[in-house]
């Protein structure tokens, strides 16, 4: 029976083959490239090797969004380093730095107003060493006014609020020893003879200064030709120069220790008035200087 079976199954396989020459004809369909099998990621490997987590170490991907590796803040970004000096590592423009308030110059300007007070004290003090702390005090104050300006220029320390308080120290010092050396005169025969010769450069030094001030107001909300037409020149330098070494003089005559008291007198005086004569010709080269530029 099995082998009845047998020959049956040969002799149909025989009369219908599995592969007819028609079918050995037919080209084969072209096969599609296969696809690149991805690289396994940073973190099948590591969970392979059993390493603790791919969140740090060289396991981490540097461009993916969410591993922490070297140079990232942990949201993917690179971290920024901080600006250094205002200036900034991914080439950004520089910030700039805002300046200092309260700078050695100002500082020292500061200074010469806090001065006042003290100098009108010791003027009115009875005592040796009163009319000597009063000339210390403005003595000390002309010097700082020289100083304050060198060490803004040659340290770059100039700030807007150190060149708007200097002038104004400056005029509180002398205005204050002007009024001071008119209400309390000196004893002497030059003086006694002639109360006024102190009062009349004291009223064009104070005139000139508030005239000035009310000017440079005034250039100040114009263009930058007429605020430069009031810049500080050399006129007013010596100006200045001339006028505290006057008031320094006729301090120092109030001074008891001092035996040449009435030699500082004459000189006193007449240095005042070329101060005075000064500012008068400074005021006018201001005004004129001024008044070309308008007509332009």
């Amino acid at each position: 029976m099995p082998s009845s079976i047998a020959t049956h199954l040969l002799k149909a396989a025989a009369a219908k083959p599995l592969f007819s020459p028609r079918a050995a004809q037919i080209p084969a369909l072209p096969r599609p490239p296969a696809a690149r099998r991805p690289p396994a990621p940073a973190t099948a490997a590591c969970r392979w090797f059993r390493w603790p987590s791919p969140a740090r170490g060289l396991c981490s991907s540097p461009h993916s969004g969410s591993a922490e590796g070297m140079g990232s803040d942990g949201t993917g970004a690179r971290r920024r380093l901080p600006p250094a000096n205002g200036v900034s590592k991914e080439g950004a423009p520089p910030q700039p730095v805002p300046p200092r308030l309260l700078t050695l110059p100002t500082v020292l300007t500061i200074g010469r107003v806090a001065a006042v007070p003290f100098l009108i004290s010791t003027f009115y003090m009875e005592g040796p060493w009163a009319a000597t702390a009063t000339t210390g005090i403005f003595l000390a104050a002309a010097i700082t006014d020289w100083l304050d300006g060198y060490i803004a220029r040659k340290m770059h320390l100039g700030t807007p609020f150190g060149a708007f308080l200097d002038p104004v120290a400056d005029k509180l010092m002398v205005a204050a020893t002007l009024v001071l050396l008119c209400t309390k005169p000196l004893e002497t025969s030059l003086l006694t003879n002639g109360p006024w010769l102190l009062t009349v450069p004291s009223i064009a030094i104070i005139g000139r200064e508030i005239t000035m001030s009310a000017v440079r107001e005034w250039a100040a909300s114009q263009n930058t030709q007429v605020l430069e037409a009031v810049a500080v020149n050399n006129l007013g330098k010596w100006k200045t120069a001339t006028q505290m070494t006057a008031l320094t003089l006729l301090l120092a005559s109030r001074d008891p220790s001092l035996h040449v008291q009435g030699a500082l007198v004459p000189p006193g005086v007449a240095l005042l008035y070329a101060s005075a004569g000064l500012a008068i010709w400074s005021l006018v080269v201001y005004i004129r200087n001024i008044w070309r530029i308008l007509l332009k």
